[in-house]
């Protein structure tokens, strides 16, 4: 049986560690989150990542994205074998897990946000969590061979939840990319890695940093498909 890499507890350790090391910003800093919540957030993220949508979509026209293509289970591979309306479901599907993930996290850690929305206080490292586990699903789903995709969407949905100003702006850099370009590939590129970036406007920068860590994930994905592109 497929088993997860062995990367995947040094990952988690990058993800938290801006919380546990960052000083408190007052004398009175707020309570970390108990392992009930952590649990919830981990388990429950990471189970909803693993629901291989683009498998369960485009198996319904007698196609597996983890054979055809670039073998990658997800909207852009869909997308090219089925076309873009059939693919439509995937891009939402992927997004809806990180959201769903997001929203877990933040509620199992007490759903403090800013008045902009922005995840705060003991819900912070929670939501990240979820998120960084709904990743982790995406990319070895239990619900399908531990074979997924990049993860990209679902980071993306979760960032909806956890700084929705940032991701508010990325879909603005996307849309002025592809008005720009006329290529929505490259606008969605250049959103998603605006969003850090742009983040920085609203979140600590240990918040961002936990950001980047879940970018890694996928820099991590892109190039274990490009060595195995490479394999005859």
């Amino acid at each position: 049986m497929t088993t997860l890499p062995l990367f995947v507890p040094s990952f988690v350790s990058a993800l938290v560690s801006p919380f546990v090391s960052a000083p408190a910003p007052s004398p009175t800093p707020s309570p970390a989150p108990s392992l009930v919540p952590l649990l919830v957030a981990v388990i429950g993220g990471y189970l909803l990542g693993s629901i291989p949508v683009a498998v369960l979509v485009a198996g319904r026209r007698g196609v597996d994205p983890r054979e055809e293509g670039d073998r990658n289970p997800g909207f852009w591979n869909v997308r090219e074998r089925l076309g873009a309306r059939a693919a439509a479901p995937v891009f939402a599907g992927d997004m809806a897990k990180g959201v769903a993930a997001g929203l877990l996290g933040l509620v199992a850690g007490g759903a403090h946000t800013t008045a902009l929305g922005v995840v705060t206080g003991p819900s912070v490292s929670v939501a990240y969590l979820a998120v960084g586990a709904a990743m982790l699903g995406h990319a070895w789903p239990v619900f399908a061979g531990f074979r997924g995709g990049r993860s990209v969407l679902t980071f993306a949905g979760g960032m909806a939840v956890i700084c929705p100003p940032a991701f508010v702006l990325g879909l603005a850099v996307l849309a002025v990319t592809r008005l720009a370009t006329g290529s929505f590939a490259l606008g969605a590129r250049a959103g998603v890695f605006a969003i850090p970036v742009l983040q920085l406007a609203f979140s600590p920068i240990g918040h961002v940093a936990a950001t980047g860590a879940l970018m890694c994930l996928i820099g991590l994905r892109f190039g274990q498909a490009a060595l195995a592109a490479r394999r005859p």
